[in-house]
Formats: structure tokens, C-alpha cells, sequence
């Protein structure tokens, strides 16, 4: 192993967005072979690295349709890349709080494990192996119970039925989105077994492995959660439960959404579209179809995301979390941020300010870039620019028309929207240096 001054450790972003590089041009080789398609043509270059970047990135755009374009091979190829860049992307994440962790000077270190008390310095092998566990476990779950639905309620062979439940468990788990079906999953609409057992796998997914660590040893005990913890599981509980008012709100005169549906699937309908676009990339009503008001709670939700050190996208919750406390602080008068009787440093607070400043300069910076060289509307280019840049794969249908170069943009997005908040997180705090001097303050006129 790598001394603990070795390069890989100050810069752990490089190893993760060379091995994230190398695993993309991997897969888009595999894809390119003739047998990798159904007509056993070549796919074309672009096509190749788009749903390879977009399999190992877990974001789930595409520009050809997977379950018809795509050889068994082919999806084969895209089931491996979607599974190596989730446990690549969870085992990653959390060994980099580890590295950042040993590299912090004694103080920051103790609050950095304390923040995720699964993960210390002293048990990379324990994290790494049960991240695998725990993955595949998951996964093997979800699939089971959607075997089992598929043949007794859908009459599916024993063998179809298999495949096509280990296909959407992992991507689910790993929060990716593909899907073999045309229309995602929205044949499963009023289906509460399959989408339910869907949702169970991307919010689980979602959360990231520190905190399901921390869940599953402490669960009768959130007193004892860390902070990072709270915030995690207490602001994923109020979106799902906000976005699903709010979709179902927006779309319930909607005849093309929600309108037709009864009150109970236009409940499951609502809490699955709140649910999914926080990373996961799959739907089960017409995302083309949504009022502008429906795409709007979508957009928020995408540039939210999910869980920090998870498979999930977004600027993350505890970003979104933090902030929320900071503004309250401020309102409030207080001098200091505290969350659950435990203060947060200050460069804590501005690293959560520039992962959220630097997501909305590149979210508006790619909108205006699409804007220039199609001729989509706003809410559409702005939808694709968020999917892609919080790596959540869903998409108005616009994306296989894009011109090449507006292509290659949204491979340049899924992959820094993927490698972004990761690296940056651990760059900023890698960066701390300690002061020797002071200089005069003045205060400037805000607002």
C-alpha cells in the first residue's frame, strides 16, 4: 500500500477520475464490437462512450434504446459497467473520507471519524468488503421479489423473468436508471410490489455506506447518530414527502400524468416521481408530458440528490442540510452553526457553500451551452443539463436528439457531475493549511 505521503493519498480525485476514465473506455470498446448490438452493426463511437460513461456514472441517459439496440451481450456489458461503478463509486467514496481523514492534522481527524464513526483509518478492508456484501446482498433481495411478482402476476418465463429482475435490481440499487424497457417502468405504474421494491432499492442506495452502516448499528438509538447521519436520513424524509405533495399537486389535472389515474396510484405515481429523480434516472409517468411546475420540483429534486459517499448525484443532502442550518443560524442571530447538539467548523460551512455555488454556475453554464446549439426550450434543456450533471438519467426525450457536440457535452457532464462534489469535497479539505498570521478585518455592505 501507498505511504501515507505517497502521491494517491494527497490526491485521491486523481486515482478515482483516472480509474472512472479507464473502466469508461473499457466499456465503450466492449460496446463497439458487432456482437454488442442486435443487428450486429457497430454502434458508432459517440453512441459507445455515451452509454458506456453513462453506465459506469450510474446516470442512465441514453441515445439508443437499451433493451432493443443493445445485444444480450450489449446489456450484459452495460449491467457490469452500472455494477462496477456503483461499488466503485460507494467504496471509493467512503475510502476518501478515510484518506482525507489521515491526512487532516489530529484535531480535524477526530471530527472527520467522528462525523462517520463506520469509517476510520483502521479498516479499509472491513469497508470495502462490506460494501460488497451489502451491495450484492441488497440486490439479491430486490430481485427475488421481483421474480417472484414478474411470473405469478405478469406470467413471465422463470428464466425471462430472472434476467429482467437482476437487470433493474441493480440498476436501481446502484440508482442508475437503465432500463430494458421502452418506457421505463411505466407499465408497473399501479404495480405497488414492483415499484415499491424499486424504490426501497434506490433509496437504499441512495443514502450512502457510511450512514446504512451507522442504520444498521444504531437504528433503536438516533440519539447516537452522527451528525451527518441526521441530516442525511431527516432531509431525504422530507423531500420524498414535499416532492410527493408537490408533484401531486402539479400534475393531478394533468391528463397525460396523473389526471386518469385513481387516488391511489396517483399517490404511488407521485411518491415514485419524487423519489427517482434524486438520482435514480427511472419513471413511471410521461416525463415529457409534465406542467411546468411538475419539471420545476423535478429540476430542485435532481440538483438535490441523494446521500453523501452513495451512488447517488446532486450537490448531496448534507450539502443542502448544512446550508439550511447555516440560514438559521444567521436568521437567528447565532454566532456559531450547531446541529443536534454538536457544532459544525467552519470550513465545514464553506465547503458546503462552494459544492452548491460551483453545481449551480456548472448546471446554468451547460444550460446555456445546450440552449446555444439547439433549439429546445428552456425547461427541456435545463431538465437534460441537471439529469446529466447530477448523474439521476431522466430526460424529456430530447437526449438522442441532441446535435453531436450537445453529446460529448452531456458525457463531459455525467462524468464531472459524478466526479464532482466527490473530489472537490475531498480537494477542499485536503487544502486546509494552517495561518501564522491575521490580517485587518473589514466588514462589506451584504444585500
Amino acid at each position: 500500500m501507498m505511504a501515507a505521503g505517497g502521491s494517491g493519498f494527497r490526491s485521491p480525485g486523481r486515482v478515482i477520475a483516472a480509474a472512472f476514465l479507464l473502466t469508461i473506455a473499457i466499456g465503450a470498446v466492449l460496446l463497439s464490437l458487432p456482437f454488442a448490438t442486435a443487428s450486429g452493426q457497430r454502434a458508432s463511437l459517440l453512441d459507445a462512450v455515451f452509454t458506456s460513461t453513462s453506465a459506469v456514472c450510474v446516470t442512465g441517459l441514453i441515445t439508443v434504446d437499451t433493451g432493443s439496440y443493445w445485444s444480450t451481450f450489449g446489456q450484459v456489458v452495460i449491467l457490469a459497467l452500472i455494477q462496477v461503478g456503483g461499488l466503485g463509486i460507494m467504496t471509493l467514496a467512503s475510502l476518501t473520507v478515510v484518506l482525507v481523514s489521515r491526512q487532516l492534522g489530529l484535531r480535524a481527524r477526530m471530527v472527520a471519524q467522528a462525523q462517520v464513526q463506520a469509517v476510520t483509518a483502521s479498516d479499509i478492508g472491513r469497508v470495502v468488503r462490506n460494501v460488497i456484501i451489502f451491495t450484492l446482498g441488497s440486490e439479491a433481495v430486490v430481485a427475488a421479489i421481483l421474480v417472484v411478482r414478474l411470473v405469478t402476476a405478469y406470467h413471465m418465463s422463470v428464466g425471462g423473468a430472472l434476467y429482467d429482475a437482476v437487470f433493474h435490481a441493480i440498476s436501481a440499487f446502484c440508482n442508475a436508471g437503465f432500463s430494458l424497457n421502452a418506457d421505463s417502468l411505466m407499465r408497473y405504474v399501479g404495480d405497488s410490489t414492483i415499484v415499491l421494491a424499486i424504490s426501497a432499492a434506490v433509496i437504499v442506495g441512495g443514502l450512502g455506506f457510511p450512514v446504512i452502516f451507522e442504520l444498521v448499528r444504531a437504528w433503536r438509538h438516533p440519539r447516537t447518530w452522527s451528525v451527518t447521519t441526521r441530516i442525511t436520513v431527516w432531509v431525504t424524509l422530507v423531500l420524498l414527502i414535499a416532492g410527493t405533495l408537490l408533484i401531486a399537486l402539479a400534475e393531478r389535472h394533468n391528463p397525460a400524468t396523473l389526471g386518469p389515474m385513481s387516488t391511489n396510484t396517483r399517490l404511488l405515481a407521485a411518491f415514485f416521481s419524487s423519489m427517482t429523480p434524486r438520482t435514480a434516472g427511472f419513471n413511471v409517468i410521461d416525463t415529457g408530458a409534465m406542467t411546468h411546475e411538475g419539471l420545476l420540483v423535478t429540476d430542485v429534486l435532481m440538483f438535490i440528490g441523494g446521500g453523501s459517499a452513495s451512488v447517488a448525484g446532486g450537490i448531496k443532502v448534507t450539502t443542502v442540510g448544512l446550508l439550511a442550518y447555516v440560514l438559521w443560524a444567521e436568521m437567528r442571530g447565532d454566532a456559531h452553526v450547531d446541529v443536534g447538539h454538536r457544532q459544525i467548523p467552519a470550513d465545514n460551512q464553506r465547503q458546503a457553500l462552494a459544492v452548491a455555488l460551483l453545481g449551480a454556475l456548472a448546471a446554468t453554464t451547460a444550460t446555456f451551452a445546450l440552449l446555444f446549439m439547439t433549439d429546445f426550450d428552456l425547461d427541456a434543456v435545463l431538465f437534460e443539463s441537471l439529469s446529466a450533471l447530477s448523474t439521476v438519467g431522466m430526460s424529456t426525450g430530447i437526449t438522442a436528439a441532441l446535435p453531436e457536440a450537445g453529446k460529448w457535452l452531456i458525457i463531459v457532464l455525467m462524468y464531472l457531475g459524478r466526479l464532482g462534489p466527490l473530489t472537490l469535497a475531498s480537494a477542499l479539505a485536503l487544502r486546509q493549511r494552517e495561518r501564522r498570521f491575521e490580517r485587518p478585518m473589514e466588514r462589506i455592505t451584504v444585500g
